[in-house]
């Protein structure tokens, strides 16, 4: 089943490969450079940098919420200490539909504008060069991704002059930010719809058509009709909700009026004032570790690698091949050793694959880390059915035979080396949920270098997985330590059940967040169906000729309804995660951090997933016991919870500013300062040192080990 999901994964995104590697390069197809206002930096006072895209006709990059698809374009600055760049002015953007999706971005050419902070010591008489390597993603029906090395030198002197060859740039891209609104502006709801009413006045120009782009990406059905009428004075736009859809809009109203277009912020993020300096508030050069390179990060990735092995969901599966092992404790040693090299082939061949789907699936676009099969129901289903067999066969409710060794556990349980094989296919997928200690910087850094460089950074995370059983096998005489082979082997295998039979349960709790009742109904009705196969080939096995064709008719059957009702589950997902946040916390959005950091609030900030593990351990044994929720209260932190149990694209970008793919990720925000990243494996007296101070944080970092970002 695996090897089918990922033969149909990458069919789907080869077309989209192909034609990239068959285009133009990114840089034929976006011309990027950094420009800056002034002719001098000016100790103390805040410049203006302007990163202007040009774009070959036909093709577009993408706004902040870049809408169904598609990623924005982001710099990682190399900065002088001192120097810090604040948040982006972003031009209106245009609605650009691309078959039934729509998406939000820019055409032609466009120019960010960036307040960049100079510090005050510094020195007149010098230059400064001010980097960064841009990342974007240009789309026409094919993305590409690409990326350029931006440089510009600016002298520092004690006063500066508008530099009048950037003069009419710079004007241009200002009047293309929106301006507050200088009429009211109400939301209300009717019925399904939401309503943005406009109190224009009478004088104001006649519009022609309008458009609202909202800041938070699942605000609004951004491909659904937006409809403008004409109530009384003002006028009326009505829009679809999307997932999350807030009790007041915040975004850009663009309204045409003929001749000319005028947008204006909406809501409570308005556009990053940037007509006259002032001071910016403190900003991150680089959030990913650029300390690592590939030798760090590969050996980061063979102990994140070794530590999966403890993890719930994998400890199980090598206890199976340990006892399959344990039978051949007497077994030519070469033999064995063969055993433990074709467990790690199928570790590292899954690893590989899984790493190529990921690699091949951002290059063309989409915005998914580590562990995005899992946002998917019909993937966590089907994985649940697998688990399901396998411990059916352990409790000894059915012997699954080679005839049907596609029912999960017939291929693990093999005494051939094809058994070993799938053992280390089983446990890479099980382990897919987990995010061990060191992992997540590992993983990381492998997606953002290049395919090369990021297989090898995956390989080495397999390696370290299948390490302890090919040094079981490696030296067979460890063998002989275990207990002889007898009854007490089916005594463990049937207690092994109960683990995978957990694990299937979490797996529906995980369904049961992602799907709505209807869908979950679905999916416990395929377990039903997956019980009455092996039930009914059992049967078959010993029932001639006729009865054993019935009974392996109805198991395949069977199986196709299940695989039937999966197939729909995409369709009936769950509403939004927001209803089930507890008290005191708060769904993430980019908006609202910026907002309680512009406050000078703290924040801690929650990056989970409903199939992550590692999350929901952190969650129980430390983020919802009394001594953390009272110290939350005490500090007056705020909790911002971002759930990736299902894709979020605002989400996956936060991630990757962090060098992370995948979660947990936990950061604390003490007002305009940058945030501090966390372990992944969380103690109380982490998180209370992070919100108490710094001479405790840096005690407790002597305690719990480096951070994976400063």
């Amino acid at each position: 089943m695996l090897r089918l999901l990922l033969v149909l994964a990458l069919s789907l995104a080869a077309p989209g490969l192909a034609a990239a590697q068959a285009g133009k390069a990114p840089k034929d197809l976006v011309r990027a450079r950094l420009v800056a206002e002034d002719t001098a930096l000016v100790p103390g006072r805040t410049a203006t940098l302007g990163l202007t895209l040009a774009m070959k006709p036909g093709w577009h990059v993408y706004w902040r919420n870049p809408g169904d698809s598609g990623l924005p374009p982001e710099m990682a600055w190399r900065l002088p200490e001192g120097f810090a760049v604040g948040p982006t002015g972003w031009p209106a953007p245009e609605r650009i539909p691309v078959q039934t999706l729509m998406n939000f971005g820019y055409e032609g050419d466009v120019t960010l504008l960036m307040p960049l902070t100079v510090p005050a010591a510094l020195p007149v008489g010098g230059t400064v060069r001010l980097a960064g390597t841009l990342s974007y993603l240009v789309c026409e029906e094919i993305c590409i991704p690409g990326s350029a090395e931006l440089a510009l030198d600016r002298p520092v002197a004690a006063a500066a002059e508008p530099d009048s060859a950037q003069a009419a740039l710079f004007a241009r891209a200002r009047a293309a930010l929106p301006e507050p609104a200088p009429f009211p502006v109400r939301t209300t709801r009717e019925g399904d719809r939401i309503v943005l009413h406009l109190d224009r006045p009478d004088s104001a120009p006649a519009v022609r058509a309008a458009a609202f782009f909202p800041y938070a990406e699942d605000a609004l059905e951004h491909a659904a009709a937006q409809t403008l009428s004409t109530e009384g004075g003002g006028l009326r736009l009505t829009l679809t909700p999307g997932d999350k859809p807030p009790d007041a809009l915040a975004g850009v109203l663009a309204l045409d009026l003929g001749e000319t277009r005028t947008a204006y912020a909406i809501g409570p993020e308005p556009a990053p004032a940037l007509a006259a300096p002032a001071p910016a508030a403190s900003a991150p050069a680089v959030r990913a570790d650029e300390s690592l390179t590939l030798w760090s990060a590969v050996g980061l990735a063979i102990l994140g690698g070794l530590l999966l092995n403890l993890m719930p969901c994998v400890f199980p599966v090598l206890s199976i091949k340990v006892l399959s092992l344990v039978r051949q404790a007497g077994a030519a040693p070469g033999r064995v050793r063969w055993h433990g090299l074709a467990y790690t082939a199928g570790v590292l061949a899954s690893f590989l694959g899984l790493a190529g789907l990921l690699i091949a699936l951002k290059a063309g676009g989409a915005g998914i880390g580590w562990g995005f099969q899992l946002q998917s129901p019909i993937v966590v289903a089907l994985l649940a059915y697998g688990l399901f067999a396998v411990g059916l066969s352990l409790s000894g409710a059915v012997h699954v035979g080679s005839g049907i060794a596609g029912l999960g556990d017939g291929l693990t349980r093999r005494a051939g080396y094809q058994g070993s094989f799938f053992t280390g296919v089983l446990a890479t997928v099980v382990a897919t949920p987990c995010t061990a200690p060191f992992m997540g910087a590992a993983v990381g850094f492998a997606l953002t270098q290049g395919p090369l460089v990021g297989l090898a950074v995956f390989a080495s995370l397999g390696l370290g997985l299948a390490l302890p059983f090919l040094a079981l096998t490696a030296f067979p005489g460890a063998l002989r330590l275990l207990p002889r082979p007898g009854a007490w082997m089916d005594l463990v295998k049937g207690a092994l059940a109960f683990p995978v039979y957990a694990t299937v349960a979490w797996l529906v709790w995980v369904l049961a967040q992602q799907v709505g009742p209807n869908g979950l109904l679905a999916a416990l009705g395929g377990l039903v169906l997956v019980g009455f196969a092996a039930w009914s080939w059992e049967r078959a096995r010993p029932a001639g000729r006729l009865g054993g064709g019935l009974g392996r008719a109805a198991a395949i059957l069977s199986l196709a309804a299940a695989l039937g009702l999966v197939v729909a589950l995409d369709g009936d997902r769950a509403g939004p995660a927001s209803a089930r946040l507890v008290a005191g916390e708060e769904p993430f959005t980019q908006a609202r951090l910026d907002a309680l950091r512009a406050e000078g609030r703290t924040v801690f900030v929650d990056m989970t997933a409903a199939w992550c593990i590692t999350c929901q351990v952190n969650e129980r044994t430390v983020l919802a016991r009394d001594p953390v929720q009272t110290a939350f209260r005490a500090a007056s932190v705020t909790t911002l919870r971002g759930d990736w149990t299902n894709q979020n694209p605002e989400i996956t970008r936060f991630l990757e500013q962090y060098g992370r793919s995948g979660v947990p990720l936990y950061l604390v925000y003490r007002g305009r300062a940058e945030g501090r990243v966390l372990p992944q494996i969380l103690t109380e007296a982490t998180v209370l040192a992070a919100i108490g101070g710094a001479d405790l944080a840096a005690r407790e970092d002597k305690m719990v080990g480096p951070r994976a970002v400063e």
